[in-house]
C-alpha cells in the first residue's frame, strides 16, 4: 500500500456534495489520489445512493453500491434548508480547496451556494459540477440518468448486431465518463491554481462526456453524413472491417481484432475466406463474418488460440467472471482490494487502476455512516462559531 504522506492530493480538502454514482466515483478517485473527501449528506437518508441496491445487496443498512464508491471518505450530516447547518457548511468552505456537486441546475444557487456566492467565501476555491445536460438548452431541466443519456446520444447504436434493438452498455457509462472528465477539469484547476492562486469554475455534463466518449464515430459522421452500420452478426464495432468480432467456437467464444483475412484463411485452412480481395473487407464484412462464424464453430477455443496466437493474430479467448478472475494473467495485476465496515463485514471491490511512484493506490478505510463525522469536523474546524 502506498504511503499516504508521499500521495499527490494529500492535504487538499474536498467537499463532496454528491449522491448516485457521478460525482461520488469522482470523489474516490481524487480519494484514492490522498485528498481528504468529506460528503456533504442530508440528515434524513443521506446520500440517496445509500438505498440504491445493485442485485439486491446489501451491508450494514447501506447498498453494496454506496460502500463501493464511497469508501475512503467522511460524512458531515446537514439540513441544507437550516441556516445555522448552511453558516457551518460556508465555514467549512472557507478551508477547503474543492467543491463538487450533482445536483440538477439551480440547486446551489438556491442555498446561496453558487459559484459566485462560494468565491466571496474563498477565493481560491475550485468549484466543480457535474449536471445532465448542462445550464442551458431544451434538454437542461431533464433527469441526468444514465440509460437516458445513452439513449438521447445515438450510443445504444452502437452496441449489439444489426437487427437487434437499440442496445445500451451493461453499465453506466455516461455517470463513469462523466466523474473522470471533472476529476480531470479539478485536477488542471489546481495546478492553475497553484501557479496563479485563481478559482475556478469546472463543468461537465453526461450529455457531453458521452458525447465526446464517441468521438470517432461522431467524426467520421460529421465527414460522410452516413449513419454507422451494425454488422449483421459478430458486431464489435461499427465503424471496423472483419473480421473484427467475437465469434462462437464448440465450447466458447473467440474474439478476433484487426488482422488480414487472407493470412487468417492460410492459418485456419479456411479456402472459402480466399474469395474476397482486402479491399473487401468491410462491403463484404457481413458474408466474411458469417463463413467465419460457420468454420470456427468445428473446433474449441483453445484449438484456435493455439493457432492464431504464435502468428501474431489479435485474438483472445471470451471469459466471464469467474473464468478470468481464477486466470493467472489477472491475479498478477493484483486488482482486488479489501476493507472492513464498522460493523466488521469484509468487502472485497476493485482498486485504483493507476498506480503512484511503483505503489499501487488502495485503501482500507471503508465509507462512512451517515453522519459519522459531523461532530469530529465541527470542533476541527470550529464550524459553530458565529
Amino acid at each position: 500500500m502506498q504511503n499516504s504522506n508521499d500521495l499527490p492530493l494529500k492535504d487538499i480538502i474536498i467537499l463532496e456534495f454528491c449522491q448516485y454514482l457521478s460525482g461520488p466515483a469522482a470523489g474516490l478517485r481524487l480519494a484514492d489520489f490522498g485528498a481528504r473527501v468529506i460528503k456533504i449528506e442530508k440528515i434524513n437518508g443521506g446520500d440517496a445512493c445509500r438505498k440504491l441496491a445493485i442485485k439486491n445487496l446489501w451491508v450494514d443498512e447501506s447498498s453494496l453500491l454506496f460502500h463501493t464508491i464511497n469508501r475512503n471518505k467522511e460524512s458531515f450530516a446537514a439540513d441544507l434548508k437550516n441556516e445555522a447547518d448552511i453558516q457551518k457548511i460556508k465555514n467549512l468552505i472557507a478551508e477547503a480547496d474543492v467543491i463538487i456537486h450533482n445536483f440538477r441546475p439551480g440547486v446551489m444557487e438556491k442555498l446561496g451556494l453558487s459559484y459566485k456566492k462560494v468565491v466571496q467565501i474563498n477565493p481560491k476555491i475550485i468549484y466543480a459540477t457535474i449536471s445532465g445536460f448542462g445550464t442551458e438548452g431544451p434538454w437542461k431541466d431533464k433527469p441526468g440518468q444514465d440509460l437516458l443519456i445513452q439513449s438521447l446520444s445515438g450510443l445504444v447504436y452502437t452496441t449489439g448486431n444489426q437487427m437487434d434493438n437499440p442496445t445500451p452498455f451493461g453499465l453506466a457509462i455516461a455517470d463513469i465518463m462523466a466523474g473522470s472528465h471533472i476529476v480531470q477539469g479539478i485536477l488542471a484547476a489546481l495546478i492553475r491554481r497553484n501557479i496563479t492562486g485563481k478559482p475556478a469554475l469546472v463543468e461537465v455534463n453526461l450529455m457531453e462526456s458521452i458525447l465526446d466518449f464517441q468521438f470517432e464515430l461522431l467524426t467520421t459522421y460529421f465527414a460522410s453524413g452516413k449513419l454507422p452500420k451494425r454488422s449483421l452478426l459478430n458486431n464489435a464495432h461499427p465503424l471496423l472491417s472483419a473480421p473484427y468480432g467475437i465469434y462462437p467456437t464448440l465450447d466458447g467464444f473467440i474474439a478476433i481484432a484487426m488482422t488480414p483475412i487472407h493470412k487468417i484463411a492460410e492459418i485456419i485452412d479456411c479456402p472459402e475466406l480466399n474469395n474476397f480481395e482486402e479491399s473487401d473487407v468491410f462491403k463484404e464484412r457481413d458474408a466474411i463474418k458469417l463463413i467465419l462464424t460457420q468454420f470456427l464453430k468445428q473446433e474449441t477455443t483453445e484449438f484456435w488460440t493455439a493457432k492464431l496466437v504464435p502468428k501474431d493474430v489479435w485474438c483472445m479467448p471470451v471469459l466471464d467472471w469467474k473464468q478470468m478472475i481464477e486466470h493467472e494473467g489477472y491475479r498478477s495485476i493484483k486488482m482486488e482490494q479489501s476493507f472492513v465496515t464498522k460493523s466488521g463485514t469484509s468487502i472485497t471491490t476493485t482498486r485504483c487502476p493507476i498506480r503512484w511512484n511503483d505503489n499501487i493506490l488502495s485503501s482500507e478505510k471503508p465509507a462512512p455512516e451517515l453522519g459519522e463525522h459531523t461532530d469530529s469536523l465541527t470542533n476541527e474546524f470550529k464550524l459553530a462559531k458565529a
